[in-house]
């Protein structure tokens, strides 16, 4: 089965062009939401976070997401060390939900499909994009985050350009009609190469 790619960086809406494709009958992996279930679920994954981390990573058996964020987020190390937690038992399952799926292909979303090498797992990689400014007012108005933080979560992030190099494809996500008539244009495209 053919596996596509999906990334972007923090605020440009690649959670809504995931969901373009699944109305278009794909099936989509998120990652990150993935990750989020198995921090909840995974002994082994409560067990290392704890010990990188400390005890208050989790609250009442649950992770403590703000307590985490804050000291990831200002430390780059640090998070490289949570993603080498996460991210091999994230890959281990998307691997068992890829089996089950049935359809000329499948979408991997994750944030960071190029920074850790998850492209290289993928026939074709998808890119969404969208300007710096957009970006800001979306997270604003999603998470009611400063523009302070969110510029910090940007920075431990790739540039657009740096992704662009590697990416197979672009979307780009200012408007939802033109990115609707992106998506649905390159599923398009998508279906002749599974047949190809």
């Amino acid at each position: 089965m053919m596996i596509v790619g999906l990334t972007g960086g923090i605020g440009s809406g690649k959670t809504t062009v995931a969901k373009m494709f699944q109305k278009l009958g794909i099936p989509v992996y998120i990652a990150d939401d993935e990750a989020k279930k198995l921090m909840e679920t995974s002994k082994i994954i409560k067990k290392k976070i704890s010990e990188l981390l400390g005890e208050e990573a989790y609250s009442e058996n649950l992770p403590n997401r703000k307590w985490i964020a804050s000291k990831v987020f200002s430390d780059k190390n640090l998070l490289e060390s949570l993603n080498a937690i996460i991210h091999p038992e994230v890959k281990k399952h998307f691997h068992s939900w890829v089996k089950k799926q049935d359809s000329p292909y499948v979408l991997y979303e994750a944030a960071i499909l190029f920074e850790k090498d998850g492209y290289k797992d993928c026939d074709y990689s998808i890119l969404v994009k969208a300007p710096q400014k957009i970006k800001i007012q979306r997270l604003k108005k999603r998470d009611n985050s400063s523009e302070e933080a969110i510029k910090a979560r940007m920075n431990n992030q790739w540039s657009d350009e740096k992704k662009e190099k590697l990416a197979d494809f672009v979307i780009e996500n200012t408007d939802l009609e033109s990115t609707k008539a992106q998506v649905t244009n390159l599923h398009e495209r998508l279906l002749n190469k599974g047949i190809a």
